[in-house]
């Protein structure tokens, strides 16, 4: 890893009465005001090449059975202004290098009465701030409990959001397009049915929230490096149009518990009058500490295929048999039962994925449904439902292992929990070793459900808890993790990056549950994907579901030409090919793309960003001159026009374009798209239509002048 550190000591202030400071971005476009009200209530502000972005907003806790919060009464102690500068390597990601470059002012506050100590440490990027509280070693201050963090976000006017609604234990909603005086509103009607859901008020949204200024800045509010502590929800004040921070409570209805030394994690804002910078930048896994795993190279991006699809879509099930009406592990008879036929995780059938991903080069198959204990899995209440590592009667973990070896193909466990948390912990250490015992190195863990231990929250600190002790456990048995359900991501990545995809979001399975927007995936990046990247499992090319089971009405809102272009702006080092091979085989020109498209990247160009309406990516793949450029299109029919200029100047390509045709419909004729090949240089522009819920593809390949020639130039 390549550092390149500078660290100045620009001030240092011992003093009782500084009411007023401000610190400047590198680029001096930022800048933070943090000011001490004259009842010592702290407050901040935020600048952008001078525009309000952010108003004086107050900061500060309220604590559990204490008469003393730690909201005002305070002076200042002294502050130390700081600058730094680094870069440094991530082990995958949307580039191959990463700057870190802030100015950071801490401010050490004491409570008048109660001699209390409360830092808070702010850090000023180019476009985007993050500040977090920090407690140190006190002996007025040990154990203590947050009733409510009143940290505040004032904004300047009633803005466009791209929000969900406020959940304790889901993020798979639709984001609804409004104004924020609308959230209140339109918030009944948002909240659409899941199997675990706790919304919580009618103006609570989630972060990361995506803003717009009818100024023309872009806002993104979110959290980094959560780490014992609940998550961050923000609910507005839509009179006074102040969001404040709403934390998820455990089953008790207390907030975080904490322990002094402490610190919470980083609040993050993002701004900026270019759309595009909300998309590239980087404080999200800057406010995060660098890697704790030394060795990294067990952690290898993946391109996969799996045996999940037609379960989603109903074609095939995750259960062996229909002859139990429940199931108590270590007592159910699987070897006397009669399968159902339906069973998706055969070994036969699962050899068929293996040779599908041999053929075409891909990396590994994931299996769902291998496991004992389907057939009662949801909705019990039940403790232990799983034990990961007893397979069904049809499925030979062992034959299945040796013979994708065989192959050069990797297997991907899958653990469902069913929201058993203390079950699964009771038999991660088996079950990791199991998978390492067996030939796997990647595991798609889920906690679909209610949680147990019963009255627990997804986001609640105890299960922020559980879902980082699954990860440091599975990166001391070299296993990469994909965490459906759980958390979402906020930067942790880099501390841990064998952490290689989340879902926490509305993925494609909702696709063949209804349907999601059409715009749904160019709202994405600007909010789910702030904080690390998704396992959406793009690639359907069967739209509707009807062909593939007939009692499913469902239908994939999307063009062919918008799922190839999601593999470049869906940002994920865990890439899977989710639709049948058997669709894959009828568009076998159109999955070329997926099959030559990169999933690890050197360098990444935002060309074009629009949240809700459009976005165009270009990515160069690492350890080659190839590139990839990915449109996903929403609202309405548009003209994409980019120019290739990041194309090295001496060299020719040919570029091989993947679009909607013109009579393409995502409703009615989505599988209409053309293919056409071109000389392109860094000379070249490019203007594309892209239909309502469609989108482009292209792969961008070195070539010699004698090769490009048979082609005409774009």
């Amino acid at each position: 890893m390549k550092i390149n550190k500078s660290i100045l000591i620009i001030s240092f202030f011992s003093v009782l009465s500084l009411f007023s400071q401000k610190i400047k971005s590198p680029d001096k476009n930022t800048f933070l005001t943090f000011s001490l009200t004259e009842e010592g209530v702290p407050s901040y502000s935020v600048m952008y090449k001078n525009q309000e972005a952010i108003k004086f907003s107050k900061l500060g806790f309220e604590l559990k059975n204490d008469n003393q919060n730690l909201m005002d009464g305070f002076s200042i102690l002294n502050s130390v202004n700081t600058s730094f500068n680094e870069t440094w390597n991530p082990v995958w990601g949307e580039e191959s290098e990463i700057q870190n470059q802030y100015n950071e002012l801490l401010v050490n506050l004491e409570q008048n009465e109660s001699h209390r100590k409360m830092n808070i440490r702010f850090r000023v990027f180019n476009n985007a701030v993050g500040f977090r509280y920090e407690f140190p070693v006190q002996d007025n201050l040990g154990h203590f409990v947050i009733k409510d963090e009143k940290t505040q976000f004032a904004m300047t006017g009633d803005h466009t959001a791209f929000w969900i609604p406020g959940d304790y234990d889901t993020q798979e909603y639709d984001y609804i397009e409004s104004r924020l005086s609308e959230i209140r509103g339109l918030m009944a009607s948002s909240i659409t049915d899941n199997l675990a859901q706790t919304s919580f008020s009618s103006t609570g949204v989630q972060t990361s929230l995506m803003l717009k200024t009818d100024n023309g800045l872009y806002i993104n509010l979110h959290e980094a490096a959560l780490i014992d502590y609940s998550v961050m929800h923000l609910n507005l004040d839509d009179k006074n149009m102040i969001f404040e921070a709403w934390l998820t409570p455990d089953a008790k209805g207390d907030r975080p518990y904490m322990i002094t030394p402490a610190n919470t994690p980083w609040r993050t804002i993002i701004v900026s009058d270019d759309a595009r910078d909300v998309l590239a930048s980087r404080i999200t896994y800057n406010l995060n500490e660098p890697s704790n795993i030394e060795d990294t190279s067990w952690i290898k991006p993946v391109k996969y295929v799996g045996v999940w699809w037609e379960m989603i879509a109903g074609k095939s099930s995750w259960s062996y048999t229909d002859d139990f009406k429940a199931v108590k592990l270590g007592f159910t008879d699987y070897n006397n039962a009669s399968p159902n036929g339906k069973h998706g995780a055969t070994t036969e059938h699962v050899k068929e994925y293996v040779d599908f991903a041999a053929k075409h080069g891909f990396d590994a198959v994931l299996v769902e449904g291998w496991n004992v204990g389907w057939e009662d899995w949801f909705g019990h209440s039940k403790d232990y439902v799983f034990d990961f590592v007893t397979p069904y009667p049809d499925f030979n973990v062992e034959e299945v292992h040796n013979y994708a070896k065989s192959k050069g193909i990797k297997m991907i466990m899958h653990h469902e929990t069913s929201g058993s948390v203390r079950n699964y912990e009771r038999h991660i250490d088996k079950a990791y070793q199991f998978m390492k015992d067996n030939g796997y190195d990647a595991v798609k863990s889920g906690y679909v459900g209610n949680i147990l231990p019963r009255g627990e929250n997804h986001y609640s600190q105890w299960m922020v808890n559980h879902y980082q002790y699954a990860l440091e456990k599975a990166a001391d048995y070299q296993i990469m993790l994909n965490a459906h359900e759980a958390v979402r991501p906020t930067g942790i990545a880099r501390t841990y990056p064998n952490l290689i995809g989340n879902e926490s979001a509305r993925g494609t399975e909702y696709q063949a549950f209804g349907g999601s927007n059409a715009n749904h995936v160019t709202i994405l990046p600007f909010t789910r994907l702030i904080g690390g990247p998704m396992d959406y499992t793009p690639g359907i090319f069967e739209m509707d579901l009807s062909k593939v089971n007939p009692q499913n009405n469902s239908h994939v809102n999307s063009t062919l030409a918008n799922q190839l272009a999601l593999y470049v702006t869906m940002y994920s080092p865990l890439q899977m090919a989710a639709d049948l091979p058997e669709n894959y085989n009828r568009f076998l020109d159109a999955f070329q793309f997926i099959k030559d498209v990169g999933i690890d990247w050197e360098k990444s160009i935002y060309l074009e960003a629009e949240p809700g309406s459009y976005i165009t990516i270009a990515r160069k793949e690492k350890g080659t001159n190839n590139w990839f450029v990915g449109n996903v299109n929403g609202k309405s029919n548009r003209n994409s026009k980019v120019s290739l200029d990041f194309l090295d100047k001496d060299k020719v390509y040919i570029a091989t374009i993947y679009a909607d045709a013109k009579n393409a419909n995502y409703k009615t004729n989505p599988q209409a798209y053309i293919i056409k090949k071109y000389k392109v240089t860094n000379k070249s522009k490019l203007s594309q239509l892209s239909v309502k819920g469609g989108g482009y593809a292209i792969s961008i390949i070195e070539s010699n002048k004698r090769e490009a020639n048979k082609y005409s130039e774009l």
